[in-house]
């Protein structure tokens, strides 16, 4: 399975973080010990959403809509 996950910072709930992964687990250890430059100030960090994906073509092509303007405000109203 492929996962797109929302993250929201603990420290500050007006950082978050979308992104994508084959091991959710992993990636959010990942994210928490520091390990992403693009996260590791604003940890720790908690899994608010993520969605799985048999295809990683498909999760892939999630991951960019919710990161451009239309699926920012999706994501918004939605999975935040």
């Amino acid at each position: 399975m492929h996962y797109v996950y929302l993250l929201q910072s603990e420290q500050s709930g007006d950082h978050r973080y979308v992104g994508c992964t084959k091991d959710l687990k992993q990636r959010l250890a990942d994210h928490n010990a520091g390990k992403s430059s693009h996260t590791a100030k604003f940890r720790p960090w908690k899994l608010v959403t993520y969605l799985a994906f048999s295809n990683e073509d498909q999760a892939s092509a999630f991951e960019r809509y919710l990161k451009s303007g239309s699926g920012h405000a999706f994501a918004r109203r939605r999975l935040w």
